[in-house]
């Protein structure tokens, strides 16, 4: 039975309601409506097989060449912005075109998946995080934008800390707040999902010790967090880096379109950290 790129893709957007319609190639012009596209190729293609990513970088599209795949699925946009737009202003730029012209010579797809599986229930880049922490029977509320987690014994910000690294095969992470503290109301929040109006808010309405989330303004939530230590209150804050916070979302999803696709080949294909210490 052949298997097409749009019947992977409506399986993709199944879990969302209301089933929005599966979007093909689109003008620049109408990308602002919707993430979720089909940067390349064509939705009744077949599918040779598949590799599932963060991040569409060259090297993961030379390795999806390499695997004898001819899908991508992406979380995060090819072209450096969120919708693509910036494309326009990068058309002599020799980095898009060298990565445009791989992209258009091998023949792959690529299709964005990012706001759709944002809106599963529970949000699926979440729930990916929260799988590899080994927290799933912690969680006490799924929120549209937080996890809230309860630990069953409260451990200090140090041990949440190397928990974390560990779990996500990381060597540093961003902390602010005194971590000596002994923590157990957790705040999830994957992404950029880090500003003071959505992060702040949670820590008193939730009374949470601790705010985990992928990335934000450095002057807005580490702020307040440094007040409120000076203050002598007990919270803190850890900062994953986007892609470490999302990447085990799509490793999950690579995981389920493995099961829902026997006989299609499936990668998950995971990005480097882009920083390094110096």
């Amino acid at each position: 039975m052949t298997i097409t790129i749009r019947d992977v893709l409506n399986i993709l957007i199944e879990p969302v309601e209301p089933v929005e319609p599966v979007e093909p190639l689109q003008p620049l012009e109408s990308l602002h409506n919707r993430a979720d596209t089909l940067k390349f190729g064509t939705p009744d293609t077949a599918v040779k097989g598949i590799v599932v990513t963060f991040m569409a970088t060259i090297h993961v599209i030379e390795q999806a060449i390499s695997l004898g795949a001819n899908l991508i699925i992406t979380h995060e946009g090819t072209f450096y912005s969120h919708h693509d737009v910036f494309e326009r202003s990068l058309d002599q730029d020799t980095i898009y075109q060298a990565k445009k012209r791989l992209i258009e010579e091998s023949g792959m797809a690529i299709y964005r998946c990012h706001d759709d599986i944002h809106k599963y229930r529970p949000d699926g880049i979440t729930e990916g995080l929260v799988d590899i922490l080994g927290w799933q029977a912690y969680v006490t509320e799924q929120l549209d934008a937080a996890t809230l987690i309860s630990l069953p014994e409260t451990m200090t910000g140090v041990q949440i800390v190397e928990h974390v690294k560990k779990q996500l095969s990381i060597s540093y992470l961003r902390t602010a707040g005194n971590l000596s503290l002994a923590l157990n109301r957790i705040g999830l929040l994957a992404g950029y999902r880090g500003g003071g109006s959505l992060s702040i808010p949670l820590f008193e309405q939730n009374q949470l010790d601790l705010i985990i989330y992928g990335e934000g303004p450095e002057w807005e939530t580490p702020e307040y967090v440094r007040d409120a230590a000076y203050l002598g209150k007990q919270k803190s804050l850890i900062v994953l880096g986007h892609a470490e916070s999302e990447q085990p979302g799509m490793k999950l999803l690579a995981e389920r379109l493995d099961h829902r696709l026997p006989g299609i080949p499936v990668y998950f294909i995971p990005v480097e950290p882009i920083f390094q210490i110096t």
